[in-house]
């Protein structure tokens, strides 16, 4: 299996860092809002490359964050006159409710930010103590000229750092371009703040800045086999959780780096101005299923732009149900009537041939839409020889574990 590495930027033979347990984490949901179908592209690619190691023999151990405390959380909670739990909770329970519905795996470990605040103060204060974070002001900020190699993963040019130090001070910016100077680790309350926790260092929050690494420190002691996340958290976010776990803890954040591209909607981005966000219930109303929808947002390589369009939409969906019709067929035994067998291959081999198919894609850095096809194609070879319901017993039972990845046949 070789996969792409955002570490290095290159294709690799997929080693996990144990033999026993292979470690992955991945980044969740903001929930100050709703996930659109934009945000599942991501989760479901993520979905597939976990469902596809265990496929392969490997023993995964998942975390993945709810990010429930930071500024746009706060800002919205406070726009609708709720608390950031009100707003966040039922955020979290539609988020459940369609990842069931869209067939992901639920994670292993599912912490909340919010669960895990006592982490946080537990590495700024080690950060403080080793020179690489200062107190300005009420606020806590990283210093990334303190650490070696500070933006590696994206392979930031620090020739470019400016000479006078710059802080930023909110969790996030908008666009894809880096903030050069020192960013937030702790937000201190002020007389008027809500969202506020009681610390050593002062009251205040953790900035999104420092939650990811608090969320991964009581499931995770040693080098993640994969990280993965959006193509937008390669830009800030990923090297800000290197900085400041690699300055905890001395041994890397993980071995593999992996990031899904963006969705588009009729070729823009979706956004609120313009008015083009599109939700799981949107598709659904279409009279579109959601086993169709998973299939369009999964069908297609990970790295790649997606552009969303209805009519695309019909056409993936068209083309599961020509698939599934296929797969129907071959569970049932091919052959039809009276007509005479031809000779076949025999179950070994029709169901060798479409296993070998499914995997020569996934293991081509998990490119959904090689395997699909691949498998299709020997799935039309086999409907065209009609071998008889014996011979398709193996290969039912092979797509069958095909499908515990796709989650899409049957």
């Amino acid at each position: 299996m070789r996969i792409f590495n955002s570490m290095g930027k290159k294709l690799e033979e997929f080693i996990p860092v144990s033999t026993k347990e292979t470690t992955i984490f991945t980044c969740g949901p903001s929930v100050y809002q709703r996930a659109h179908i934009g945000n599942f592209r991501t989760f479901l690619f993520e979905d597939i490359v976990v469902r596809y190691l265990e496929y392969s023999g490997h023993n995964v151990k998942r975390g993945m964050n709810y990010t429930d405390v930071e500024d746009k959380a706060v800002r919205e909670a406070y726009k609708r006159g709720i608390t950031v739990p009100e707003l966040t909770s039922v955020n979290i329970r539609e988020f459940r409710k369609e990842m069931r519905q869209l067939g992901m795996k639920i994670p292993d470990y599912f912490p909340r930010a919010s669960e895990n605040v006592d982490n946080a103060m537990e590495i700024l204060e080690i950060l403080l103590q080793k020179g690489i974070a200062y107190r300005h002001g009420i606020n806590y900020y990283f210093d990334p000229l303190k650490f070696p190699g500070f933006g590696k993963l994206y392979g930031l040019d620090m020739r470019q750092w400016p000479k006078r130090r710059k802080r930023f001070h909110l969790d996030t910016y908008p666009g894809m371009r880096w903030n050069l100077g020192d960013f937030i680790l702790w937000h201190g309350c002020r007389a008027r703040d809500v969202v506020c926790w009681d610390a050593p260092l002062g009251r205040g929050r953790p900035s999104w800045n420092i939650q990811d690494q608090a969320m991964i420190l009581p499931y995770f002691h040693e080098t993640l086999s994969i990280y993965m996340g959006g193509i937008d958290n390669m830009v800030r976010h990923h090297d800000y959780i290197i900085a400041v776990l690699e300055s905890v803890r001395p041994y890397p954040v993980a071995r593999f780096w992996l990031h899904c591209h963006h969705l588009f909607v009729e070729g823009r981005k979706m956004s609120k101005s313009l008015g083009n966000i599109l939700y799981t219930t949107d598709v659904l109303a279409k009279g579109f299923s959601a086993r169709e929808l998973r299939f369009f947002l999964i069908y297609n390589h990970y790295r790649g732009k997606v552009n969303f369009t209805w009519d695309g939409m019909a056409e993936a969906a068209g083309l599961l149900r020509q698939t599934r019709s296929l797969v129907r067929r071959a569970a049932a035994g091919f052959r039809t009537g009276k007509a005479p067998r031809p000779a076949g291959k025999g179950a070994v081999q029709w169901a060798g041939e479409v296993r070998a198919a499914f995997r020569a894609g996934m293991d081509n850095d998990f490119n959904v839409r090689q395997a699909f096809d691949g498998m299709k194609a020997v799935l039309d070879k086999a409907a065209q020889a009609r071998p008889g319901s014996g011979e398709c017993k193996g290969l039912e039972s092979a797509l069958r574990e095909i499908d515990a990845v796709l989650r899409v046949l049957f």
